[in-house]
């Protein structure tokens, strides 16, 4: 996996998302929700995929939306779907993600991402754009959500949710790749230290309330969650955040394990996607592919005390049932 990085400054810098089509209630970009017109491909291993995944879970809308998972290791070629049988994506007859990108796009010759949203019956991506897949999956398939499925996008707190997204993706998401992946220590040490700025400032924030915004998870939490639940993992050693383990972070470690243990968080997430793909992929990062035995991971099922501060998960709404069989995660530990 080549890394981009600016040869000046030593920072990384993330592509842009090429497609950027929106599914929607009305279909104004072309592309109507529809129940079983769609794939969204993911990989268990990616933060960015597992915010689609959470949402998915939370709104019901597994039938209407299928999935499909992709192998951590992907080559370069692409993610692969080698852990469907024949190495093919059973719906989307194809062998790696990139044939969907060039299927909407002959000349396309830039970065095969996840999360990814097909067209099934044409086999051409929609939408690589992660951060509007997920809000668009909050608020555009009314039709075809559970009973009882939460508001995460509410619109009354709108404003604030996209202002502690913007700080979050900026200081944290994206963050810790920035000092995973530079080259010179002025660009990891700027990215070190908004890393870890941010974490106390939200540390402080979070101390007395459950959530990011008001007293229900919406799609900050989400968005916040998928890093967490990777930095002891991954981004403590191989990405050299290491002022603290997430564990030595009282309030961030008992919020992490809140939503964990929150039905459609835990469920989704597979720390041996996670791990493989972080400490195999990232050749010029950790050169012999070694994936390290730990962190324990059992904390993660350990009572975390945040009821006590109140709160309604789920708001008006329900938590969702169980995963449907074929997506269950094996056990963690």
């Amino acid at each position: 996996m080549t890394i981009p990085t600016d040869p000046e400054t030593g920072e990384f810098k993330r592509a842009p998302n090429r497609f950027t089509a929106r599914i929607t209630a009305d279909g104004a970009d072309g592309w109507p929700a529809e129940a079983g017109r769609y794939r969204l491909v993911v990989s268990r291993a990616c933060p960015w995929a597992s915010r689609a995944l959470i949402v998915r879970r939370l709104m019901g809308l597994e039938e209407a939306l299928s999935v499909a998972i992709a192998d951590p290791i992907q080559d370069e070629r692409s993610w692969r779907f080698t852990l469907d049988p024949g190495g093919r994506d059973p719906v989307l007859g194809i062998e790696f993600l990139g044939e969907a990108y060039r299927a909407a796009d002959p000349d396309y010759d830039g970065g095969i991402s996840v999360p990814a949203i097909v067209d099934i019956p044409s086999g051409k991506l929609v939408t690589n754009d992660y951060p509007q897949i997920t809000l668009d999956l909050d608020t555009q398939w009314g039709a075809h959500y559970r009973d009882g499925a939460p508001d995460l996008y509410p619109e009354a707190l709108r404003d604030e949710i996209d202002e502690i997204n913007r700080a979050v993706h900026r200081d944290v998401n994206a963050a810790v790749y920035e000092a995973g992946f530079a080259t010179k220590q002025s660009a990891y040490d700027d990215a070190y230290r908004r890393l870890f700025a941010r974490l106390d400032e939200l540390s402080e924030r979070l101390a007395g309330q459950r959530y990011l915004v008001g007293d229900t998870i919406t799609e900050a939490d989400i968005r916040l969650f998928t890093t967490l639940v990777r930095f002891d993992a991954v981004y403590h050693g191989h990405f050299k955040c290491n002022r603290n383990k997430l564990t030595e972070m009282p309030v961030l470690w008992a919020y992490a394990r809140d939503l964990f243990q929150t039905p459609g968080f835990g469920d989704t997430v597979d720390f041996d996607h996670i791990k493989r793909h972080y400490y195999q992929v990232h050749e010029q990062v950790n050169p012999s592919r070694i994936v390290p035995g730990g962190p324990d991971l059992s904390g993660w099922a350990q009572p975390h005390g945040r009821a006590d501060l109140g709160g309604r998960p789920f708001g008006d709404g329900t938590p969702p049932g169980p995963p449907p069989r074929h997506e269950v995660v094996p056990p963690q530990w």
